[in-house]
């Protein structure tokens, strides 16, 4: 078991300069803090790992797939594996908790090791 505070998982991605900090990772999920700022250009790229994302704070609209729609504090978010998303249009700071299933990673890691790949 493992018990993490909220306030411990801020103080990661504050110390780390970074917008992810993962904060937790064992082979079935993994789970981490993701912050943009105002105005920030979401870079991510599809993931070989279903998502889901918890907004703490903040305001935006997000896309996922074709569809186009507003998030705010208490927005659950689920993001199927491989599918195009990507947050923008971001009026207040977001602070959003991210949950891999499994841990992010692992799902490309068994297709390249499926397909005799490396990993």
């Amino acid at each position: 078991m493992k018990n993490i505070r909220l306030e411990q998982v801020l103080a990661i991605v504050e110390e780390s300069g970074q917008r992810y900090a993962e904060f937790l990772r064992v082979p079935a999920m993994s789970a981490g803090l993701y912050v943009l700022p105002v105005e920030a250009v979401d870079l991510q790229t599809p993931h070989t790992e279903d998502e889901l994302y918890y907004v703490l704070q903040g305001r935006a609209q997000m896309q996922v797939g074709a569809e186009d729609f507003a998030v705010g504090a208490g927005a659950f978010v689920f993001v199927e594996a491989g599918v195009e998303h990507r947050f923008h249009t971001i009026e207040e700071e977001l602070s959003m908790l991210v949950f891999f299933a499994p841990a992010e990673g692992r799902a490309a890691e068994g297709v390249a090791a499926a397909s005799g790949g490396p990993g």
